[in-house]
């Protein structure tokens, strides 16, 4: 009801942005009278009986006195605008056939959600130094036209700045004050047809990416009307560095390290990449773990995407403890799209079905009994791959298919008017498809398939979707990939979530919005899902941090997002912290963290010499010639991380101690008190000290964590939150099997 309701108030104030908008400012006349909006519930029958109707309610508060309404609402609902007192206005409440009277506030349009989401608003606090902090993206390249990238107001590139810019006279790539420097990598030098031989992005991710984290402010931002709002990244000032290491064929690990090397030795504060997936390999087998713990040595933090593999155990894809790793979540927005069968039954679907069909039906037809017996099989028809399909059969036709897993790929490449798909898999958010399109589970599409095979001619019709709100928000997508870390489990991973879900950002105008060849539907701003996007927005928190703390280490800022996290729901998210972390990203409170667990490299380099690495590597991995400390334990439970982990075998008692030191970077006084929370019966944990006094700034106090239990679950989740009275450091202590 109250969703309603709220829709309704934005209805009202889209509308008031014509006609009544421009009555808005005469209200001043009477000091005592401001624009009110008379609600009056659903339209009535006769428009012109509406209108005498509000002026005669406007007779009766105002008697003698004339006074105009200054607009009716008649065609959709039934109300009006007019400038009252409040004693007026409660008299109007009072008025029989009235719902609600509120003043007609001046509102700015909604945002692209996700940053006012997160209660990160477009009037936060800005530093001074933010259009000195640079983020490297490294990623598919970007679309420089964009006006997300417009460097209006920003004057040179910080005196920092060591990086260039490829320019490329075939394709008209040029830099700005925004896009600071732009590189392209191609190790075998083999450049296909639909690639640009520069950093300009064909694909439309990175340009994606890279307005997400830092984007200008672009006003009427949408994708045919969905997400309409203001687009902008979280440090609109901040200057970006594009390095293109993404092709239409992937990203090739050699590229991905020159990528790195240029962007460590250009300047830029942060790293941004939301890239993965491949093999599961050691630390220094895998390129983006090296690459970023050379980032780190060069204080800069490395923020990488968990990788959409989820929601399987250990499936993420970026977890080097140096490092940190986002996992994608939900924003209040999401998209269902409906479908009509000609019985005329209605299912409610989800997809971003930006095509009208104008209420047309078309005949409906199984894709298994539509195959392409020149080349595949029914049991692979059924799932509508490309070519897979009957040109003859189905060609004008909605087609079924069991899976989304095609894309609507072979529907399109058939000549399908539309596709209907049913899956057990990733229902919970929407995907963009080539033609018009909805996704359904197994329960609802066995009633379409059911229809389908109970008539001869059985028809459709797909509408365009709604874009409804979200309450459970925000909660860990299916696909985010989830923990435990594969290679040092009780280093928790992912460290974070961000929205990552139906999120509005800049696109390449070469790109098709689905990105599938033959989509003929070319945009400047297109709507995605993936940890590739929830990335950027841990990027753009980690500039804005940076903003402030110009000299703080990649820990201290990594420390500073994950202890200020909004905490989750393990009952929503069942895979607790392994699915989203310490919590939801909050950017506004990382700027004032109170405690950091600072960290490096010589932390690291110890961290390293537990887990077993020879002096070798580690002499060649340091600065200093380092060797391995010779009391270390082989534990992880001595690096001063922002969390707590701890593996056992279930039913034997165990304890662990967890050694940590906070940096105070908030008030010079301060006292700390450590509040703990966890299950009764299983856990069992203590903090010593459990108080902290600081008397400046910068002050290092340590202290040790002791957990004991007996698990009889596969994994139970703590806390621990120092707490100041203005500050709350949380950390999640996690104990699993």
């Amino acid at each position: 009801m109250e969703g309603g309701k709220y829709l309704l108030h934005c209805f009202l104030l889209a509308l008031l942005t014509t006609k009544a908008a421009s009555h808005l400012f005469q209200s001043n006349a009477n000091a005592n009278r401001k624009s009110y909006i008379v609600y009056m519930g659903d339209r009535l029958k006769d428009g012109a009986s509406t209108a005498l109707l509000h002026g005669s309610m406007v007779q009766d508060v105002f008697g003698s006195e004339s006074k105009t309404v200054l607009y009716s609402y008649k065609k959709s609902f039934n109300g009006f605008v007019v400038d009252l007192t409040e004693e007026e206005a409660q008299k109007m409440a009072g008025m029989k056939g009235v719902v609600s009277v509120f003043p007609n506030e001046k509102r700015k349009l909604h945002t692209t959600r996700s940053w006012d989401f997160m209660g990160f608003s477009q009037q936060v606090e800005r530093a001074t130094m933010e259009s000195d902090v640079i983020i490297g993206v490294l990623d598919t390249g970007i679309w420089p036209e964009s006006l997300s990238f417009d460097d209006k107001g920003l004057g040179p590139p910080p005196s920092k700045w060591k990086g260039s810019c490829q320019f490329q006279p075939q394709d008209n790539f040029t830099c700005n004050n925004k896009i600071i420097g732009a590189k392209y990598y191609r190790s075998d030098g083999l450049f296909l047809p639909d690639d640009f031989e520069s950093p300009r992005d064909a694909d439309g991710h990175g340009t994606h990416t890279a307005s997400t984290a830092a984007g200008s402010l672009v006003d009427g931002a949408s994708l045919y009307g969905f997400g309409s709002g203001t687009a902008r990244g979280g440090v609109p000032s901040a200057r970006i560095a594009v390095y293109k290491i993404c092709w239409s064929d992937g990203c090739e690990d050699a590229d991905i390290l020159a990528g790195f090397d240029d962007a460590i030795s250009d300047g830029v504060d942060i790293i941004s990449i939301s890239v993965g997936g491949g093999q599961t390999r050691d630390y220094f087998e895998d390129a983006i773990s090296i690459a970023s713990f050379h980032a780190m040595k060069n204080s800069i933090l490395t923020v990488s995407s968990a990788g959409n593999e989820g929601p399987g155990r250990s499936t993420i894809s970026n977890f080097s403890p140096w490092s940190l790793s986002v996992a994608a979540s939900t924003i209040d927005r999401k998209f269902s799209t409906k479908v009509q069968l000609g019985n005329n039954k209605i299912y409610e679907g989800v997809s971003i079905n930006t095509f009208d069909l104008k209420n047309k039906t078309y005949p409906m037809i199984y894709g298994g009994d539509a195959a392409n017996t020149t080349s595949t099989s029914t049991t692979s028809s059924r799932f509508c791959f490309p070519n897979s399909l009957d040109k003859n059969l189905v060609k004008g036709k909605i087609v079924l298919c069991d899976t989304k897993r095609s894309k609507g790929i072979g529907a399109l490449l058939a000549g399908a008017a539309g596709t209907v798909a049913r899956d057990q898999d990733g229902i919970d958010h929407s995907n963009l498809f080539p033609l018009p399109a909805s996704c359904f589970n197994l329960v609802d599409g066995r009633n379409i398939f059911q229809y389908v095979n109970s008539t001869s001619a059985p028809t459709a019709t797909i509408f365009r979707s709604s874009e409804v709100n979200d309450s459970l928000a925000p909660y860990i997508i299916s696909f985010s990939s989830r923990g435990p870390n594969p290679i040092t489990p009780e280093i928790i991973k992912p460290d974070i979530s961000a929205p990552g879900v139906h999120i509005l950002a800049a696109w390449s105008s070469i790109s098709p919005v689905s990105s599938v060849p033959g989509d003929n539907r070319f945009v400047t701003f297109n709507i995605i899902s993936g940890t590739s996007m929830s990335c950027p927005h841990v990027s753009g928190a980690a500039a804005y941090v940076k903003s402030f703390h110009p000299t703080w280490s990649p820990a201290a800022i990594q420390s500073a997002l994950m202890t200020t996290a909004a905490p989750m729901s393990s009952g929503i998210n069942m895979e607790a912290e392994f699915a989203y972390g310490s919590g939801h990203l909050n950017p506004l409170k990382a700027a004032n963290p109170g405690l950091v667990y600072d960290a490096n490299e010589t932390d690291y380099i110890n961290f390293l010499c537990g887990q077993g690495y020879a002096t070798r590597l580690i002499q060649l991995l340091s600065k200093d010639n380092s060797t391995c400390p010779k009391d270390t334990n082989g534990t992880v439970s001595e690096l001063n991380y922002p969390s707590f982990g701890l593996s056992t075998s279930p039913l034997k008692p165990f304890s662990r101690i967890f050694k940590r030191t906070v940096t105070n970077v908030g008030s010079p006084t301060a006292v700390y008190r450590a509040n703990l929370s966890f299950p009764t019966g299983t856990l069992k944990i203590r903090v010593n000290p459990d108080v902290l006094s600081f008397t400046s700034v910068g002050q290092k106090l340590s202290f040790e964590v002791i957990v004991e239990a007996t698990m009889d679950k596969a994994m139970v989740s703590g806390a621990l939150v120092w707490d100041d009275g203005e500050h709350k450091v949380r950390s999640p202590i996690v104990a699993f099997i």
